[in-house]
């Protein structure tokens, strides 16, 4: 047996001890070095760039701007964004930019510090336009448009009609309307955006990248090149640096790719590297979104939940990215993995001059999670409900229909994920229905000013894409030896950002071909030699592949036993289909499997600083089956200690198309000195009917439902409903009424 096993990860040793496994650390013979110039305002048509100062300093080797690009534009969805701003170029109105870290010009040089000083000599003549920093003045009638080729700021409207919720609030005996906030967040990933890049023998522009998605980099980079698929070539190294999403949308690649095939235009074959600073990384790639909610909620006496309305407003930045699924997510989880017979759900995303939004842990569902666990807490309270019990009364079994008008996919597990959960936190299911662990508001250890309590929330995290798109996942097996299998060749495209997805797949491969783990040799992330697998993101790689290679190791076996050898074969699995959404309704069959998370938050709060403390957090994660144990519990712990900074530490501030926080003096994320004092979790296992010896997606689902938790810890403490986070000091003082407004 090769899966359920805790083994280290197959890199950990490289890691500790230091060795090259990075894009950083990749460096080639004779290589150039390239700098980007950023755009010094955040809405501004560009009249003019002079570069000859630039070019004519000596070790300059090429300074590029938009009218070196054959196609001068990009996105992950669409694509709405230029690759360099500035005249020239084909793209409509690319001769402006749309927010700070939109891109200008490029320099290639011998060193990064002729490259530095050659930047400085660029001359940019901006006309600037008004600026937008706030989605709801961006959508006004009458506002500048971002994007001139469109009838509005707003990006996007996705939406949810089921039922007749009018009717339902009339009949409602409690309702619970309340406005949220939820914030921005930087991924901070380990490793900032760089790569190398260079002209192979066959004239292929090749580069090492840090990425989610190695196929789609490539389709993007030929799109904006030019160029046939078989003139690029992506590969990703041993090992990224981190991503959670932030990775999804391309950030060096395209300029990469641009400035070795100009300079081999003028024929200068050398490799180019860059490398960005934390603070060009934080000014430059996409946040998670912050959102803006207005939520509506009915129950009867009884606890059944009768209808819900929330419209969802959120700030997209100024480009598209992949805010489409974003919206999608936040769309379904706003409701949480309950029944609601009767649901008006709005999101809007909308452009302004912000920093793009874009992918990150959870993808949307953080946001709508905590106004759908807040409501269900606040309803409780009103309802004198045990917030267990309540729970229990609503939450989605199997055949069950979501919000959606599609059943819940087979294996709906969330009541025993709370059940379980709950029982860990010291709940009682008793006679007279669920009791609760009492947490006192006393003096702890003779503090009077320090209150504690206890809150607990739930949450669903989908697998894949989803609403329509059709998961699938390539993967090439070829089998050697002679009488016996001597090895097995796993070519993959999947990216290994940290989460040990090349550990598992091996560990997949080794179980599907009933050989030892010693067997396995994995050809990682190269669009030369691996199929698409599609993105490592929305928790569908472990998912997606572990069926892939179930299905191609099963007709690889079958080749070898008919003394094929080498036994080859290429393989592409097609998941089960999602629908679109109905163009009137919004219905649809949205997901193919969901991982279903519950927790519980014990806090203690120092009323007269406001500081936050979180003994203990409890977290029952429903993983289907886990294929690395260790790695399964890595990752819920990870997810739980980014969520804990989501919801307490972290704040990203933007004012006037600016980034306040654009260094990490200024934007804090959790050290050892912050996490909780212990993390409990129960890794349960109902096998998902879809998956992979009955695994889940789980890299998302632990950061989903951990503010909410935390605030209803607070209510708990203080009596107070936070609606906003992240929870710093000031915010917990300012919602205790003991800071004023500019306090």
């Amino acid at each position: 047996m090769a899966i359920n096993i805790p083994i280290n990860q197959m890199n950990a040793a490289k890691k500790v001890c230091g060795e090259p496994v990075f894009t950083s650390d990749i460096n080639l013979p004779n290589q150039a070095y390239m700098k980007v110039l950023f755009s010094k305002h955040p809405h501004a048509i560009i009249r003019h760039i002079d570069t000859s100062e630039a070019e004519q300093l000596p070790g300059v080797l090429g300074v590029f701007t938009a009218k070196d690009v054959p196609v001068n534009e990009f996105g992950f969805s669409i694509n709405d964004q230029p690759v360099l701003c500035g005249s020239g170029s084909t793209k409509p109105f690319a001769d402006r930019t749309r927010f700070i870290g939109d891109k200008i010009a490029l320099v290639v040089a011998e060193t990064k510090e002729i490259a530095t000083e050659a930047l400085g000599r660029i001359k940019v003549d901006y006309e600037p336009l008004p600026f937008y920093d706030d989605p709801f003045k961006a959508m006004e009638p009458g506002t500048t448009l971002i994007h001139p080729d469109l009838d509005s700021n707003i990006l996007l409207h996705h939406f949810i009609r089921t039922g007749d919720t009018d009717k339902a609030f009339r009949e409602a005996d409690v309702i619970i309307e309340s406005e949220y906030q939820t914030p921005a967040q930087e991924h901070i990933f380990l490793e900032t955006e760089g790569g190398v890049a260079f002209i192979d023998e066959n004239g292929v522009v090749t580069q090492y990248v840090a990425g989610q998605w190695p196929h789609h980099d490539r389709k993007q980079i030929c799109h904006a090149l030019g160029l046939p698929e078989d003139k690029v070539r992506v590969i990703y190294p041993e090992a990224i640096g981190g991503a959670f999403g932030g990775r999804e949308d391309v950030s060096v690649q395209i300029i990469l790719a641009l400035a070795v095939w100009r300079l081999s235009q003028r024929g200068i074959r050398r490799p180019v590297k860059i490398s960005l600073s934390r603070e060009e990384s934080i000014l430059s790639h996409g946040k998670r979104h912050p959102y803006h909610i207005h939520a509506k909620w009915g129950a009867t006496h009884a606890g059944k939940l009768v209808a819900a309305e929330a419209k969802l407003v959120a700030d997209g930045g100024a480009y598209a990215f992949t805010s489409s699924m974003v919206a999608s997510n936040s769309l379904l989880s706003c409701t949480g993995p309950y029944v609601v017979p009767n649901a008006k759900i709005d999101v809007y995303i909308v452009y302004t001059n912000n920093v793009p939004k874009a992918a990150f842990r959870g993808f949307g569902g953080p946001q709508g999670t905590f106004v759908a666990e807040s409501q269900m807490n606040k309803l409780a309270e009103k309802l004198g409900m045990d917030p267990v019990k309540f729970r229990m009364l609503n939450l989605a079994r199997d055949g069950d229909l979501q919000t959606t008008g599609a059943p819940f996919p087979p294996g709906c597990s969330i009541a025993q994920v709370v059940e379980q959960c709950a029982i860990a936190g010291g709940w009682e299911n008793a006679d007279t229905g669920w009791q609760p662990k009492k947490y006192s508001t006393l003096p702890v250890s003779g503090k009077p000013h320090i209150k504690r309590g206890i809150g607990l929330a739930c949450a669903h995290k989908n697998v894949g894409f989803s609403f329509g798109f059709h998961e699938f996942c390539g993967v090439t097996i070829e089998l050697q030896g002679g009488e016996q299998i001597e090895k097995a060749l796993i070519f993959h495209a999947a990216a290994d950002v940290g989460q040990g997805i090349h550990t598992v797949i091996s560990q997949m491969a080794a179980e599907a071909l009933n050989l030892p783990l010693e067997k396995i040799q994995l050809i990682p992330s190269d669009t030369l030699t691996s199929l698409d697998s599609g993105s490592v993101s929305a928790s569908r790689m472990t998912f997606i592949a572990g069926n892939a290679i179930l299905e191609a190791a099963k007709l690889v076996l079958e080749k070898w036993q008919d003394e094929e050898r080498p036994a080859i074969v290429a393989h592409k699995y097609v998941g089960p289909p999602t629908t679109a959404p109905d163009p009137k309704t919004g219905h649809c069959d949205p997901n193919i499997s969901y991982a279903y998370v519950a927790l519980i938050a014990e806090v203690e709060v120092d009323t007269e600083t406001g500081q936050i403390h979180i003994p203990r957090i409890i977290c029952a994660e429903d993983v289907g089956k886990p294929i690395n144990p260790k790695i399964v519990q890595g990752q819920i712990e990870g997810g739980l200690i980014q969520g804990y900074g989501y919801s307490t530490l972290e704040n990203f501030i933007e004012k006037d198309g600016r980034v306040v926080t654009p260094n990490m003096s200024t934007y804090l994320i959790p050290t050892i000195l912050d996490i909780p004092d212990e993390i409990t979790t129960l890794m349960l296992e109902y096998p998902d009917p879809h998956g992979p010896w009955g695994a889940r997606g789980v890299g998302e689902v632990s950061i989903m439902a951990l503010a909410p938790a935390i605030t209803a810890a607070l209510h708990s403490a203080t009596g107070i409903w936070f609606d906003q986070f992240p929870l710093t000091p000031e915010k917990v003082l300012r919602g205790m009424g003991k800071l004023d407004r500019d306090g």
